[in-house]
């Protein structure tokens, strides 16, 4: 697969404090085809203006840079200004409640999505599902369980190689189980640390969001995959590092990485 076949897109949530200029001037700089935008409260554009998402598209192509997708909600503004600036996904994480229990908090979430499908429909703009630990769809075989059976053309799976490999799944076979929902793919890198010593009564364990070589997750077999699927699409750098200080080298490391997996 050459690497013309995908774009590569970052998700800007590190950087919500400076202007759409100087995102865009960035984004390009590091070598980013376009950006996942943070359509939600604090950053340049919030949820409310999402009427002003195709002046955002305007602003960021002035610097070659394109809009994948956005990380928001689902009201139906949203879908509007999607469809106005050529945004074709919004990435939204279905919830877990813990009062409810998976099934039911499932059934709920599925109810949620069947709902959307008239707005998908009408307004062309697809709503992708990422997997997340903790209060969420936790690995890729829960994602297709809720998926299965809506419509791809409406709905699709954000599958992320680290919250799966956190799952304990392998990317051959979490990229295959979504295969026909996978709307976007996601890179990031995660280990499990051990924040006492082996003295305590008890272990106790917190994730750490790392470079894209150092965890658990094994980025060259999903490019490995990708290439065997003939994937074309986007993948994101999602930039999310437990050392936030370092995210601007970080993610450049990280894109010089990923670009060489998929040449």
């Amino acid at each position: 697969m050459s690497q013309s076949s995908v774009k590569f897109s970052v998700f800007t949530k590190p950087w919500k404090n400076v202007s759409v200029a100087e995102l865009g001037k960035f984004v390009k700089e590091m070598g980013f085809d376009g950006i996942e935008f943070p359509l939600r409260e604090g950053y340049q554009l919030e949820p409310d203006n999402a009427h002003q998402l195709p002046k955002l598209a305007e602003k960021l192509a002035d610097y070659g840079v394109s809009i994948y997708s956005v990380a928001s909600s689902t009201e139906e503004r949203v879908f509007a200004g999607c469809a106005e600036a050529g945004i074709p996904l919004i990435r939204i994480m279905p919830v877990i409640s813990p009062e409810l229990g998976y099934m039911e908090s499932e059934k709920r979430e599925r109810a949620k999505l069947e709902a959307l499908i008239p707005l998908c429909e009408q307004y062309g703009v697809k709503v992708g599902l990422q997997l997340h630990y903790g209060n969420h769809v936790t690995d890729s075989m829960g994602l297709l369980h809720l998926l299965d059976g809506l419509p791809p053309s409406c709905v699709g799976a954000v599958w992320d190689c680290a919250h799966d490999a956190l799952a304990g799944q392998q990317p051959e076979f979490g990229l295959d189980i979504v295969w026909p929902y996978l709307a976007m793919v996601n890179l990031k890198n995660v280990f499990y640390n051990r924040i006492n010593g082996p003295e305590a009564e008890s272990a106790e364990w917190k994730r750490y969001f790392t470079s894209g070589r150092q965890g658990l997750a094994s980025w060259p077999r999903v490019a490995d995959y990708l290439a065997q699927r003939s994937y074309q699409g986007v993948v994101c750098l999602t930039a999310e590092y437990t050392n936030e200080h370092d995210v601007d080298r970080l993610i450049r490391e990280d894109l010089i990485y990923a670009k060489s997996l998929f040449q």
